[in-house]
């Protein structure tokens, strides 16, 4: 009954319901109810939320809706309206459970909160490291340490997969993630797809074959294709779990240049709340 509602959740998140998908997993954790908003400010693709934790701490959280698995928290602007990026929170579901962590971040910039509120000079944004999260994996939950590791070990998977894929001649930027997965799924995974979806040139009748996952990887096509730190990846399936597992946070590191971009104008926000 579990995996049914997990998968129908699932389902509707890659459809653009992730919002759904958070308010489940959060509602699971508890954190739904650790914070109030106190404040909302709205520009066309973006949100600012002024929030308190049950410390009575504040801070502001700044939600992108092409890129809802994310949220940029920050601390609250000093009286000359300077602010401290402090950590990206990530939550996205998959078919078998969910990920959920803190980045910490590096960056400032300017926020005036009056009537309304403007966000300016957004600048030097940088990730560092991974602080915190939990794994949801079928019926097992990995937390602390070992949720930390795993969760280490594949955002560095991930940052060497983007980074390649950004480099790839052609490679197309601002696409829907169901356009993002339809695209590059073939090119990395042409195994999975069906004949007609994935490369013609993918296969030769010299290549040879590495098993793992179930799935008979073609080893030539890896090395022709993808750098070496990718090619035990690749070979080994985990490129696949990875896929499968961590779509939308591919998908957010490969857009990060454009995340980021979108900070470097200066963006009015209109109180709502």
């Amino acid at each position: 009954m579990i995996y049914r509602i997990t998968c129908l959740i699932v389902s509707l998140l890659f459809m653009g319901c992730v919002s759904m998908m958070e308010r489940s997993g959060r509602v699971i954790d508890g954190s739904v109810f650790a914070e109030k908003k106190l404040a909302v400010y709205r520009a066309e693709g973006l949100e600012l939320t002024v929030a308190e934790n049950r410390d009575s701490v504040q801070s502001v959280i700044i939600s992108i809706n092409k890129f809802p698995m994310i949220k940029l928290r920050c601390a609250m602007p000093n009286d000359e309206g300077v602010f401290f990026l402090s950590s990206l929170e990530y939550l996205a579901g998959n078919t078998h459970g969910w990920n959920e962590f803190s980045l910490q971040m590096l960056g400032s910039g300017r926020l005036l909160l009056e009537e309304n509120a403007v966000l300016e000079h957004v600048k030097d944004i940088e990730q560092i490291q991974i602080t915190a999260g939990r794994i949801h994996r079928y019926d097992t939950r990995l937390t602390g340490n070992e949720a930390l590791t795993a969760l280490r070990n594949r955002n560095e998977r991930i940052k060497a997969l983007s980074e390649w894929m950004v480099s790839v001649e052609d490679a197309p930027k601002g696409q829907p993630i169901k356009e993002f997965s339809n695209y590059w799924k073939p090119i990395l995974l042409p195994e999975t797809v069906s004949k007609r979806k994935a490369p013609t040139d993918w296969r030769h009748t010299e290549d040879s074959f590495e098993r793992a996952e179930d799935i008979n990887w073609n080893t030539c096509y890896t090395t022709r294709l993808f750098p070496d730190e990718l090619h035990t990846v690749r070979n080994s399936g985990t490129l696949l779990r990875d896929w499968e597992e961590a779509l939308f946070w591919i998908y957010f590191m490969y857009e990060w240049e454009n995340i980021v971009n979108l900070f470097s104008q200066n963006i009015n926000l209109q109180k709502i709340k």
